[in-house]
């Protein structure tokens, strides 16, 4: 198969029915939350008592909306959560999806050149950002330079997060393009704690869903 010559235009990843897409980059991300609402709230039993599904709708919409403003400032382009749509959204769980521009660096000729060492990419593209148990590997996805970082990041009750998370990052060179990254970043607080089995399932679990991923030209 010959290589490709210009980047790709998008990504698909194969994600279980009951996880949901909210776009951030071209739509409206609102919309689509009472889309998504809407869509739950639809699949309830019609004896249910109307003055039950009030308060879970709203709290369910009041918290994807949060979840939309944290991606939005991380500058995301996609947010993916998962549903259950018999009862709620389990906001304990998420992948956000963005770009990493990497800082170029100055050749042997003074002239830019790209970063394609994978100890370079994790130093530039992911380092810092505060957690323990810091798990750093690279390899490919889809035919891409991939560097993959696992962590633990304790819990802020100064900025609203109780509970400590388990995050791994999956960061994919662009082809035909060395200077942007394809960003991955999974998080889930397990059942309370972010070593339990839940957590290691899950984590799992996004580690299969990442053998998926397929960059896309149309």
């Amino acid at each position: 198969m010959a290589e490709p010559t210009s980047p790709p235009t998008g990504y698909r990843l194969l994600l279980p029915s009951d996880w949901v897409k909210i776009p951030l980059r071209k739509g409206d991300a609102e919309q689509a939350v009472r889309e998504i609402v809407a869509s739950a709230f639809a699949r309830v039993p019609a004896d249910v008592p109307r003055d039950r599904l009030t308060p879970l709708r709203l709290e369910l919409e009041r918290g994807l909306l949060a979840a939309v403003a944290d991606a939005r400032k991380a500058k995301a382009l996609e947010l993916y959560l998962p549903m259950r749509l018999s009862r709620e959204v389990n906001l304990g769980a998420s992948i956000v999806v963005s770009e990493a521009l990497l800082p170029s660096r100055s050749g042997p000729s003074g002239a830019p050149a790209p970063v394609s060492d994978p100890a370079e990419v994790a130093v530039q593209l992911i380092s810092g950002g505060g957690g323990t148990d810091v798990d750093l590997s690279s390899g490919e996805v889809d035919g891409a330079l991939a560097v993959r970082r696992e962590r633990v990041v304790p819990a802020d009750p100064e900025r609203g997060v109780e509970l400590a998370s388990r995050r791994v990052d999956y960061l994919v060179a662009v082809p035909s393009d060395p200077s942007r990254w394809f960003a991955a970043a999974f998080s889930t607080m397990g059942a309370g704690n972010p070593k339990d089995d839940l957590a290691n399932a899950l984590v799992e679990w996004f580690d299969a869903l990442m053998t998926t991923f397929r960059w896309s030209w149309t």
